[in-house]
């Protein structure tokens, strides 16, 4: 688990590291690189899951992406049959930015997982799925995340 700590630690930094690269507030950088990352998967986010990600009110969710739009960083469409539906879209210059920030460490954790055999990183990566729907789970419990002070005295929230 500490190394996972510190793994935690080494992906903070770089995402501040990747903001300040591109001059924007890590809480900006961090909705950029949630909107990419989910534009690559196919599963483009709409802005509610955007301000689930990354742990903002609908109404901050709003003015960072006013922000985001108005530097042409992303943009908003209305491409599904429901006209009320937003899909977010990183703008076009954004994933080369990242490629360009990223990519020589994707060659260096390349390297590094090289010698590994292929069934040995299918274990890890079902290890890490693991861990990440057991953390995902613990945080949308509220009495999991709510210290105990906090709790009124049937365990709820005061």
């Amino acid at each position: 688990m500490e190394s996972l700590r510190i793994y935690g630690g080494h992906y903070a930094e770089l995402s501040r590291r990747f903001a300040a690269w591109l001059g924007l507030h890590s809480t900006d950088a961090t909705a950029v690189l949630e909107i990419a990352a989910a534009e690559e998967r196919g599963a483009c986010l709409s802005p509610a899951r955007l301000s689930e990600r990354i742990s903002l009110s609908t109404g901050a969710t709003t003015a960072l992406l006013n922000r985001l739009e108005a530097a042409g960083h992303i943009t908003r469409a209305r491409e599904h049959s429901d006209r009320r539906i937003v899909t977010l879209r990183s703008g076009g210059h954004i994933q080369e930015r990242a490629d360009e920030f990223f990519g020589p460490l994707a060659h260096r954790l390349d390297a590094a997982m090289s010698p590994y055999p292929p069934r040995f990183l299918e274990q890890v990566e079902a290890f890490m799925a693991d861990l990440n729907t057991t953390m995902d789970s613990h945080l949308t419990e509220p009495d999991a995340v709510t210290p105990r002070a906090l709790r009124g005295p049937a365990g709820g929230t005061p």
